[in-house]
């Protein structure tokens, strides 16, 4: 009794930093956590606007659980990975009031990648779904 108590605590001391880790997106897009609630999205290159949004879209629906409706907010636009120092990241929220986010003004195309910009998960999801141009 004393070993199987022993060995499932073991089990879920293991099992609770796996959510914290990184997560890679079949394209190999890099998202890790910086804390609860934002999160940097890290391609393997300088990063494009798809592999950003792509990234973001596909950490908030798998690994955060959220809803397609749900909208994905830009804290800080590209600069350098706080969780690896790689030049080129970006971090989002889903929480955009709880770190400070304030988004362009209704009405504004906010497509881009500085903070404020916003798009819902659906929507950037699409950004996954571009091949590549091949002349």
């Amino acid at each position: 009794m004393k070993n199987t108590l022993l060995a499932l605590g073991l089990t879920a001391a293991l099992v609770a930093p796996l959510t914290a880790e990184a997560f890679t997106t079949p394209d190999g897009v890099r998202v890790n956590p910086v804390n609860d609630l934002i999160f940097e999205v890290i391609p393997q290159s300088s990063g494009s606007f798809s592999e950003f949004w792509c990234g973001a879209s596909e950490y908030a629906r798998r690994v955060k659980g959220a809803q397609w409706l749900d909208t994905i907010y830009v804290v800080q636009g590209r600069g350098t990975s706080v969780t690896t120092g790689r030049r080129s990241a970006v971090q989002f929220t889903l929480s955009p009031e709880q770190v400070g986010v304030s988004p362009p003004p209704q009405g504004w195309l906010a497509l881009g990648i500085k903070p404020g910009n916003r798009m819902s998960v659906q929507q950037a999801r699409s950004y996954c779904d571009r091949s590549p141009v091949r002349l």
